[in-house]
């Protein structure tokens, strides 16, 4: 197919591929299993909790209180409720999230190009394939322009294939594997191409080999294991009290009947098994990374695996490439040299050096020099072109053979080392170019060399660049400023204990002087990568230790630079946009794959997906992801804290003899903690801003448990504080009205519930004073709605009919203001702790 047919076809309308979308289905390996809602609340409802909530719902049926057991029935529906929701909205924000991730295609649709989901593709779509990019589905080649594919993942055959189009490929071939086709599956590792689709999903050759190959169960992060060992330690807690609680409360009760004696001890039991149990912590765990997620992509950093959201905070090697990362990606010829006195041929020769329909920036700012120059596209390339040499990270250097009339010419650019081998030159003549190298290098110029060499006829044509005799032409200088936050961004990563270290191919004075303008720690030590070729893995695990700018490097030395960093015991976060960067990428604790210049196979093997592929954006995320393990910290321990004087409550109550019918809590109360808990936790405390000095700590060590001892101490004495007070105060008013429990257990349960939003506060920052927090949350309207909502409900509680309900009495204006006051007295107390520290500091 000739280009002008190609660039006559409109591809499918629109309507046309959604109604073949009906008919062939989604192009994907296996459909997606959707979980349906009532399989959602099962899920819900078989957690130890809810069976317990349930079971203590049925006893008060059997003691012949079925106004409690139904109470107690729409609070088990309520918390459900909450919990199926919050699941709910977590799928719903990682089917988003995995929307975003998606793979996509370029399209003809409807005349003109899109880019759509990779799943969207139907037959008779014509689809745009180039380096990097892994083909979605089978089709015929249309169009091929040194398009090469590696098909080792349906042959094993690793050597590439040059693809043609019909009319070009060997009519006498009976080999399977087509040239002229397209395979899904398999990597566009060189070129360009269009594709008319022909198969899609298990239709292709890859989905009849990979259909009955299931995706492989997700492992639990090590974060979810934490997890796991804490809920099963304190479910094997609650089983052994749940019978201790139960005998001591059989005993107490000697003068009730035998089956009334068994069911009220079960209900003791069941209230401390229930208060014992921190069913939060899962979903502390599945919220706060799926949400903290969500809030990345919204600053152009998404998240391709949750697990990594937790590993962002321990990052303490930072490796990013130069081009488009640490500067802005806007190349533009800024200075020439030409040896030959000549700075028109040069331009021209370099011109004729970059592709037609050029995408890399660097070839886009040559052509635009071109044309300011008065030399415009058909005089450099409308002549015919006869061979290409195409760039590779070994040769450093790409060429085209063009014939333009009877003249033949070799234009060949690339790095000045490679091709001034190439060139015939004086020793006088190499030693001028070479210092006119470093003497633009130093200006933190890029530096390309531009040659030519002229031929008498096609015979005459080398079958490689390296055979030819080039005459050299002259150098090309681009700038490609830093951006102008790095500076900034560079001084708050060294704060925050990251070392940034600089990869790239670009020369080592160039990298070294870009470095030097942004202030990078180390950027007079330089590693270049035949330096890299000469050492072992002993030596550059030593020399990384102090090194910061790595230069002439081609992607198989960042596996390399990555192993020796986490040979050292750092945790490595690595940037990458090439097919050949995935090793490096998925090698790294978190791999960051570019989003607008990255190729599809590099961002498959990420953890993270750049958007914007800002350096900034980088940093940002290692601030939230530290910000998303703070605050996952901050709620464990406030599960903790909040569980304590429950549990205890619940414990105590039986040894000192009160009867149940007098507890300060019973299971209807504890169902009732649970909702105001939930919310807290898994929404006011995700929200937390990150804390003032979140980017002067180090990094955290990955090794450290989620639960530290000094967190447990914390939590514990809050803990034991809180008990105290509302324990305390509920055990000296049952004692002045023995008759009229509902109002101890009223003064009791105001103290925790009011003591648990001031918990929140004071819990916000470690450092920070709770004034500081308080004063957010008045900005934050869904924080504020919780901690709202709990002291509504609390009046609603006591002052409404509902009191008696709850087996709870109004409070007096005194009585109340006592509340209050031992309830901030439970908590602010930390402050004082804040304090010391804050003189000490």
């Amino acid at each position: 197919m000739t280009e002008q047919e190609i660039k006559e076809l409109q591809g499918l309308t629109s309507q046309e591929a959604k109604k073949l979308q009906e008919e062939f289905g989604k192009n994907e390996l296996v459909a997606e299993k959707k979980e349906s809602f009532v399989h959602k609340i099962f899920h819900v409802i078989t957690e130890p909790m809810f069976l317990l909530l349930i079971i203590a719902a049925g006893i008060y049926f059997i003691l012949g209180e079925p106004k409690d057991g139904a109470i107690m029935l729409v609070f088990v529906v309520g918390i459900i409720s909450i919990e199926v929701i919050q699941e709910w909205k977590t799928d719903k924000t990682l089917k988003a999230l995995k929307d975003l991730s998606a793979p996509h295609i370029k399209v003809l649709r409807d005349g003109i190009e899109k880019t759509i989901n990779s799943a969207d593709l139907v037959p008779s779509d014509i689809m745009y394939i180039a380096e990097g990019v892994k083909v979605p589905a089978d089709g015929v080649v249309l169009r091929a322009s040194t398009l090469c594919v590696d098909e080792s993942s349906l042959t094993g055959e690793a050597e590439g294939v040059w693809k043609v189009t019909t009319e070009n490929k060997d009519k006498n071939s009976t080999d399977y594997w087509r040239t002229d086709y397209c395979y899904a599956g398999t990597l566009v590792t060189q070129g360009t191409g269009v594709v008319l689709v022909d198969k899609i999903g298990s239709e292709t050759e890859y989905g009849k080999i990979g259909q009955n190959v299931m995706s492989a169960p997700d492992s639990p992060t090590p974060l979810q294991k934490q997890i796991g060992k804490i809920v099963k330690l304190c479910a094997g807690m609650a089983a052994v009290l749940f019978v201790f609680v139960g005998v001591v409360t059989y005993f107490n009760i000697p003068d009730h009947s035998l089956i009334d004696r068994i069911i009220e001890s079960v209900l003791s039991g069941v209230t401390l098994a229930m208060a014992m149990i921190p069913e939060e912590f899962p979903v502390i765990l599945t919220i706060f990374l799926s949400m903290g997620a969500w809030r990345l992509a919204k600053k152009n950093s998404l998240v391709r695996k949750l697990p990594s959201v937790e590993t962002l905070g321990a990052v303490s090697v930072l490796c990013v490439d130069k081009t488009g990362t640490i500067t802005m990606n806007q190349m533009t010829v800024t200075d020439t040299w030409s040896l030959i006195s000549d700075s028109k041929k040069l331009t021209q020769v370099m011109g004729m050096g970059c592709k037609p329909d050029a995408y890399d920036p660097m070839e886009k700012a040559m052509i635009s020099y071109c044309e300011k120059q008065g030399i415009t596209r058909d005089t450099l390339f409308g002549g015919e072109l006869i061979k290409e040499y195409a760039f590779t990270d070994e040769l450093k250097m790409m060429g085209h053979v063009w014939k333009n009339g009877d003249n033949i010419v070799v234009v060949a650019k690339g790095s000045p080392e490679h091709i001034l081998t190439i060139c015939k030159l004086t020793a006088e003549d190499r030693k001028i170019a070479e210092n006119k190298i470093i003497e633009m290098s130093i200006q933190g110029l890029r530096v390309i060399a531009v040659g030519q060499m002229l031929l008498n006829s096609k015979n005459d044509i080398p079958d490689t660049l390296m055979e030819c005799s080039l005459q050299l032409c002259g150098m090309v200088g681009l700038a490609d400023p830093p951006r102008e936050s790095v500076k900034e961004d560079i001084k708050t990563c060294t704060k925050a204990g990251v070392r940034v270290v600089m990869i790239t191919g670009d020369n080592g004075i160039t990298a070294s002087s870009i470095a030097k303008q942004i202030n990078m720690p180390n950027s007079d030590k330089i590693i270049t990568g035949d330096d890299l070729n000469k050492m072992s893995d002993e030596q550059l695990r030593e020399r990384v230790k102090d090194v910061s700018v790595f230069s002439r490097v081609v992607p198989e030395h960042k596996m390399r630079i990555v192993k020796a960093f986490k040979e050292n015991g750092e945790i490595v976060a690595m940037t990458g946009d090439g097919v050949n960067d995935a090793p490096a990428l998925k090698y790294a604790d978190i791999g960051i794959a570019m989003g607008k210049r990255g190729s599809e196979v590099s961002r498959e093997a990420a953890d993270l997906i750049l958007l914007d592929d800002n350096f900034s954006t980088i940093v940002d995320t290692i601030k939230d992801g530290r910000r998303i393990y703070d605050n996952i910290r901050k709620a464990v321990g406030y599960v903790f804290t909040i569980h304590i004087p429950i549990a205890l409550s619940s414990l105590f109550a039986p040894l000192l003899g009160i009867s149940p019918a007098s507890l300060l809590l019973l299971p209807l109360h504890v169902v009732l903690l649970e909702l105001v808990i939930d919310p807290t936790c898994s929404i006011v405390l995700e929200r937390q801003p990150a804390e003032q000095d979140i980017m002067e700590r180090p990094p955290r060590d990955p090794n450290e448990k989620l639960l530290t001892a000094k967190i447990l101490f914390k939590s514990l004495m809050q803990g034991f504080v809180i008990f105290g007070a509302s324990f305390g105060t509920y055990f000296a008013f049952l004692k002045q009205f023995p008759d009229n429990a509902p109002i101890a257990r009223a003064m009791g349960l105001t103290i925790i519930l009011l003591a648990n939003v001031l918990l929140v506060q004071v819990n916000s920052s470690n450092s920070e004073f709770a004034i500081k927090s308080f004063m957010r949350l008045i900005k934050d309207k869904v924080m504020l709605a919780v901690n709202l909502g709990t002291i509504i409900g609390l009046i609603v509680m006591l002052y409404t009919p509902l009191s008696g309900s709850l087996k709870l009495a109004p409070l007096s204006l005194n009585q109340l203001i006592i509340a209050v006051v031992i309830a901030i007295a439970s908590v602010i107390w930390y402050e004082l702790i804040k304090v010391v520290k804050y003189i000490k500091k």
